[in-house]
């Protein structure tokens, strides 16, 4: 079976998996049945029944039982995913421990725990433990040797108001339009979740494009925000109902526009540019002075593209390092030009080489 992408398969998620081709997916995200184990109802004080999670497709005779589901069809995913691709599991404390061993023993390599800590928790009405305020997600790639995985680190670090994105995250639960009800006005999915959530994971591990497989689709939180931000996606969902909500939710996605995807670059995937390169272009001559951001420490530049500091000499790095007895140092930002407009940082003139080899 070939890979239809923006598509919903409807079936038994293993069996459907396993007709996919190998090494045809970008990324996995999944949600997969919790396994509450729930006893009985679950009422509020006043005796009122609380919508949970009870449907039968939550329902498993044993941890065994589990384990076995949770290996078969992590063991497909892995198979479906290129080498350089990746997987989120969200769950909660009732199954992602048990998940993320399941990970580990299959040879994924895990990069992040992310806490969605929700703004909007339901309370725990029994006074009997905390209240369960969070879930867990799990980013893992398909290998300890996977290093070409896609991390969007600027553009969550913009989406962050420049800071870098840590791994604690906050979302309220899905609530008002979002939430899909059915004809009596009731919730149609227990656990759909927030498509602001989706959005964070596809921006931050995906380019436009690729193809996101959602094994678990529900309601379809996946392919929506997969369709809105230029991404592909594969559905699988053995629930005739809520695949027919899935499809029904999409059609109405109006995809962003090209332009609007665009997100911040990141230097590391951008072409290396040795300093040399720069003395090369003329942008910087031999016998210029550079300075380091408040002018009081200054070099020379060499032909060769080396600095010298009275006996010191070396890359630009190397003796930003050793002027400031430091470990270590970024030369590109540490040492500066002289421009009509004050001192710059040679950045500048990296930045000018790439451009001119985009060209």
């Amino acid at each position: 079976m070939g890979l239809s992408p923006d598509t919903i398969i409807l079936g038994d998620c293993i069996e459907e998996l396993k007709k996919l081709p190998a090494k045809s997916v970008d990324l996995v995200f999944a949600d997969p049945p919790y396994n509450l184990q729930l006893g009985g109802d679950l009422l509020r004080p006043d005796n009122s029944k609380v919508d949970a999670v009870d449907d039968d497709w939550d329902r498993f005779d044993s941890f065994e039982a589990y384990d076995k589901f949770t290996r078969a069809w992590l063991a497909e995913c892995r198979r479906i995913l290129k080498d350089d691709g990746a997987i989120w599991v969200i769950g909660s404390y009732h199954n992602i421990f048990r998940v993320g061993g399941a990970l580990q023993d299959l040879g994924f390599w895990i990069l992040n725990d992310i806490i969605w800590r929700k703004t909007n928790p339901m309370p725990n009405f029994k006074g009997t433990r905390f209240t369960n305020a969070h879930e867990t997600l799990i980013w893992a790639g398909k290998s300890r040797g996977s290093r070409r995985y896609t991390f969007n680190y600027d553009a969550m670090k913009m989406a962050n108001d420049e800071l870098q994105m840590r791994s604690d995250w906050t979302f309220p639960l899905c609530t008002g339009e979002e939430r899909l009800k059915d004809e009596n006005g009731v919730k149609a999915h227990p656990t759909q979740k927030p498509e602001a959530l989706l959005h964070r994971v596809i921006l931050a591990s995906t380019k436009p494009g690729d193809i996101i497989l959602d094994p678990f689709f529900g309601t379809g939180t996946t392919g929506a925000a997969a369709k809105r931000l230029g991404r592909r996606y594969v559905g699988i969902e053995r629930e005739e109902g809520y695949a027919k909500l899935a499809k029904d939710r999409i059609a109405k996605i109006v995809p962003m526009a090209p332009a609007d995807l665009e997100v911040m670059g990141s230097k590391r995937s951008e072409p290396r540019i040795p300093f040399g390169q720069i003395v090369e272009a003329g942008l910087l001559r031999p016998g210029d002075v550079l300075y380091c951001p408040k002018g009081e420490r200054a070099a020379r530049v060499r032909a060769d593209g080396s600095l010298v500091v009275g006996e010191m000499a070396g890359s630009i790095h190397k003796v930003g390092a050793m002027v400031q007895s430091a470990p270590a140092c970024n030369g590109w930002t540490y040492w500066h030009f002289k421009s009509d407009k004050g001192l710059a940082p040679i950045d500048v003139l990296r930045a000018k080489v790439r451009s001119a080899l985009a060209a």
